[in-house]
């Protein structure tokens, strides 16, 4: 049985605010943990609907709580492509946190709160074992190792993807990843020092939907595209579909060169029953599949001072057809974020 795509699962976030929290975390790990839960509950409620996502971090290794009154370290990182950004500090009480403008931290504007992030790229892995025992099991070793390795590698709660575990993501682009093992992790922290995206075991990048992030994903393997902040979405559509067919999105995917494309992607159901979670029942996952890449670019004629028009130029082999002209036949799914192009 092949195994579940990861492409257009990671965690949705514009924004994250990580907040540094020893000791044991539960299940809803905001207000069961040693975190005072009144804040916790006034930080979920000043973060809904925001862009801004609020999780728990804590040093991979023994979780002894710290003193009352303890500095701990605070993340505010945004993700949206070209306007990535870390900002850090050290506060004595996660209430002042509640004094943040929630709404233009979601929308990319720090207004110079606090310091930048000038270390490591920041990675954070899924170890919460009471909201899944398989983030403990397979997330605190790889957290440890990256930790000893000299990487910036924190814990953090709950980010979605159970089943992949370890999962975890990388600021400041945001990129997730499941199933993932310690070299990969590596790469993947050394791509994002340099500005690069490894695609490997990706889910994708929180700052956008499913749909969007398996079509980033699509459109970078197509091309060959690691730079970061080289792809963006313009948009996402929910196309027509009829009766009780499975929904379908059209996502314009452009890029720094002015090249675009429109991808295809339809939320398809697995074919065997998979727990969401260990121990979770048995049901059939939902995944994102790529079914269809049409480029968008239209190439301008050049006109010279003798030679007159130039010739209309055709798609280059490979490429989709120009704007406005017939769709050819259908693609089957793709599931992985590899996609064939019209």
């Amino acid at each position: 049985m092949a195994a579940e795509p990861l492409a257009g699962t990671a965690a949705t976030a514009r924004t994250w605010l990580l907040v540094e929290q020893s000791g044991p975390w539960g299940a809803q790990a905001l207000t069961d943990s040693h975190l005072d839960p009144a804040v916790g509950r006034a930080l979920e409620a000043a973060s809904a609907d925001t862009g801004v996502r609020v999780a728990l971090i804590r040093r991979p290794g023994r979780h002894a709580d710290h003193r009352a009154g303890a500095p701990r370290r605070i993340f505010l990182a945004h993700t949206a492509p070209g306007r990535s950004w870390i900002r850090t500090t050290l506060i004595a009480d996660p209430a002042a946190l509640l004094d943040l403008d929630f709404a233009a931290l979601g929308a990319g504007e720090h207004g110079g709160l606090w310091e930048a992030h000038a270390g490591r790229p920041p990675v954070l892995v899924c170890t919460n074992g009471k909201r899944d025992r398989c983030c403990a099991v397979l997330g605190r070793p790889l957290a440890a190792d990256l930790a000893a390795d000299g990487m910036e590698a924190w814990e953090v709660t709950h980010i979605g993807g159970h089943r992949f575990s370890p999962t975890l993501f990388v600021l400041p682009y945001g990129y997730a990843y499941g199933r993932a093992e310690a070299p990969l992790v590596k790469d993947a922290v050394v791509a994002a020092r340099e500005g690069r995206v490894v695609v490997d075991h990706c889910r994708g990048r929180s700052t956008w939907d499913r749909p969007a992030q398996a079509a980033d994903l699509a459109v970078r393997e197509l091309i060959g595209e690691e730079r970061a902040d080289a792809l963006d979405v313009a948009g996402t559509e929910a196309l027509p579909v009829a009766g009780d067919a499975s929904p379908s999105w059209a996502v314009t995917v452009t890029h720094s060169d002015g090249r675009s494309w429109r991808v295809t992607v339809d939320q398809c159901a697995g074919d065997a029953a998979t727990p969401a979670s260990c121990g979770a029942a048995l049901a059939p996952p939902t995944y994102m599949s790529v079914t269809d890449i049409a480029d968008l670019t239209v190439l301008t004629p050049v006109v010279g001072p003798a030679l007159g028009p130039a010739p209309a130029a055709g798609p280059s082999p490979g490429a989709g057809p120009a704007a406005g002209s017939a769709p050819g036949p259908a693609l089957g799914p793709v599931t992985g974020p590899a996609a064939r192009a019209r």
